[in-house]
């Protein structure tokens, strides 16, 4: 077993970390480390506002990226279908 250290706080707690970087197109790429979450935006501006908000306003959530950075929803759509497949297990046993 991992032991926490004082100055470590326990994964829980930590604020997600989310990248930002532009496309190919010039478009506004954001995607937490988890590939759980993020988006395409139109402007800088409103890509880093999404991370606040999904962050908590945490300051070391945000990865800046250079070069070409794609939005890759393989990890979302894995994601959903696991949630989808636990929902249903989930109605299943309430009926």
């Amino acid at each position: 077993m991992r032991k926490i250290t004082e100055g470590e706080p326990p994964s829980g707690l930590r604020p997600p970390v989310f990248m930002i970087g532009q496309n190919s197109r010039g478009d506004w790429v954001v995607r937490d480390q988890s590939g759980l979450r993020g988006g395409l935006f139109i402007g800088r501006e409103a890509a880093l506002r999404y991370v606040r908000f999904e962050s908590g306003g945490h300051p070391s959530a945000i990865v800046m990226v250079s070069g070409d950075f794609e939005l890759d929803t393989s990890g979302m759509r894995r994601a959903t279908a696991h949630q989808f497949k636990a929902e249903e297990q989930r109605v299943r046993r309430v009926a």
